[in-house]
């Protein structure tokens, strides 16, 4: 099972830069530095939390916008430090 801090910094990622929410996502191959990669994604995706877009050529990920308070929330309970940087 994947930690809540590693999930909380994947989210926080995401949400970083361009921002992605609903129709917004990146590529997966891109977070090949998050060992429990596939395991977080089956739970936050099963939480409502992402959203997964299975590609021909590669699979996406975005933040779902009707959790975002709940997802803001939990990256500022897990990562104090970024308490109001995540919009």
């Amino acid at each position: 099972m994947a930690s809540d801090l590693e999930k909380a910094r994947l989210i926080s990622v995401l949400t970083r830069g361009k921002g992605n929410w609903g129709d917004k996502y990146d590529r997966t191959e891109h977070f090949k530095r998050f060992q429990n990669l596939k395991e977080i994604i089956k739970e936050l995706s099963k939480q409502g939390w992402l959203i997964v877009y299975n590609k021909p050529k590669f699979t996406g990920i975005s933040l779902n916008t009707q959790f975002k308070r709940e997802i803001i929330q939990f990256i500022e309970k897990q990562m104090p430090y970024l308490k109001g940087v995540i919009r």
